[in-house]
């Protein structure tokens, strides 16, 4: 507990003041003031020890992963300001985060296997587990009741209390001769479900959690050489894996999967030459706009456009660099899109209309993330190399706030404590 500054000191004075005079007043002469004195002792120290706790709505906070110290910001996107520094969070390098369903308690999934809860009204670490050797992600589920994490050492997928962080399940990921995979792609899925791939098997799973004592997996095998990420379509029904291995994508229709898996875009680069790859593309930036989806094309300056319905290729637009995000404003009007090293100091706006870029920033050096404000009126940008955050307007581009951070990278916002896959 920290103690209270001065104006914390002459606010406790006032009210100790206050609340001794008053019952010492209203008690009989003669009484004995013991029982009084103590609920004030009890009450002034209670309000003392909480007394950095905020008193406010949730919805508009987020955290900033610094990923060099391995603390979180956690920010005001109303103000545009920091409010707490969260530290001891373990090795952030790689680091995402999910909120619980009241947007109070944000799940922050280190490198290291680090599993850390998040109070996000008082800026405290309320409880961390190191639960893997080498983890890549998580889930929060449907209900809101449990945490899922997915790992590359040793593999496989651990499932925990969301309250108290107790494990409740253990799902490894060996394949049929035994041989143990990097899980990676991990998602929440309608029906209390989470749906994650093997990156090493090449597989799907789709696991009921009604029951953690008895979860009930589905496996989709041969799906493609090296799933390297996923995504969920807003409405839950489709989940598309991409392939580092070979050109295409693989698709589960998860209300209908006794379909199979269906290979979309198959071949999109046949006869071309692929450029080194410097950064693995994500997919979990959601680039769905209206009826089309936007994905980077892995090792090509390219973001591939397909249309959601048929799951064809609609087009091609060529870009600055090879895309790492291909994000959707909230409202579908336009993507953006940053790049991996050597030219990841750009970020390029794209009108989902014309599918043509029409505005190019350039924040600085270590582009790593974007996220809108809830209705989608801003984007903050992670600007690792400048240690900074910068916020701009989506209408006019126009540069609004910077915060300082120190190599930012993961910024996650409590909007999405109410989205599907996110």
């Amino acid at each position: 507990m920290k103690l209270p500054g001065r104006k914390g000191v002459r606010s406790l004075f006032h009210f100790l003041h206050v609340s001794m005079t008053v019952p010492l007043r209203m008690m009989k002469k003669g009484s004995d003031p013991f029982p009084f004195l103590l609920l004030v002792f009890f009450c002034s120290f209670y309000g003392t020890a909480n007394a950095e706790c905020l008193v406010r709505g949730t919805g508009d906070l987020g955290i900033v992963i610094e990923r060099a110290s391995g603390s979180v910001q956690v920010v005001d996107t109303t103000a545009k300001t920091s409010l707490f520094r969260v530290e001891g969070l373990g090795d952030l390098s790689h680091a995402s985060a999910v909120f619980s369903r009241d947007a109070r308690y944000a799940y922050v999934f280190g490198r290291d296997g680090g599993l850390s809860k998040i109070d996000l009204l008082c800026g405290s670490l309320v409880k961390r587990v190191v639960q893997a050797g080498n983890s890549i992600g998580g889930a929060i589920s449907q209900d809101g009741t449990l945490v899922a994490v997915s790992n590359y050492t040793p593999g496989g997928v651990k499932v925990f209390d969301a309250q108290t962080l107790a494990q409740v399940a253990d799902l490894p990921a060996a394949d049929e001769a035994g041989s143990l995979s990097k899980v990676v792609g991990l998602v929440d899925a309608p029906g209390q479900r989470f749906v994650y791939t093997l990156y090493d098997a090449g597989e799907i799973r789709s696991v009921d959690m009604h029951d953690p004592d008895k979860p009930q997996m589905q496996r989709f095998r041969d799906i493609g050489r090296l799933p390297y990420d996923a995504l969920i379509t807003p409405d839950g029904r489709y989940y598309i894996a991409g392939l580092f291995g070979e050109d295409g994508l693989a698709m589960l229709d998860l209300w209908q999967p006794q379909q199979g898996v269906r290979r979309i875009l198959d071949n999109y680069g046949k006869g071309e030459e692929k450029l080194p790859v410097y950064k693995m593309p994500h997919l979990e930036g959601w680039a769905i706009a209206g009826r089309q989806a936007f994905l980077p094309a892995v090792g090509r300056h390219e973001v591939l456009v397909v249309d959601s319905d048929s799951w064809k290729e609609a087009g091609r637009i060529a870009v600055h660099g090879q895309p790492v995000f291909v994000v959707a404003q909230p409202d579908g009007r336009r993507v953006w899109v940053n790049f991996a090293h050597p030219l990841n100091d750009t970020v390029q706006v794209i009108d989902t209309r014309s599918l043509q870029v029409i505005h190019t920033l350039r924040p600085g050096k270590g582009v790593l993330h974007m996220e809108f404000t809830p209705r989608g009126e801003a984007v903050w940008i992670s600007v690792r190399d400048a240690d900074t955050v910068q916020v701009y307007d989506t209408a006019s581009f126009k540069l609004l706030a910077e915060l300082p951070a120190e190599k930012p990278s993961g910024i996650f916002f409590t909007s999405r404590a109410h989205r599907t896959g996110l």
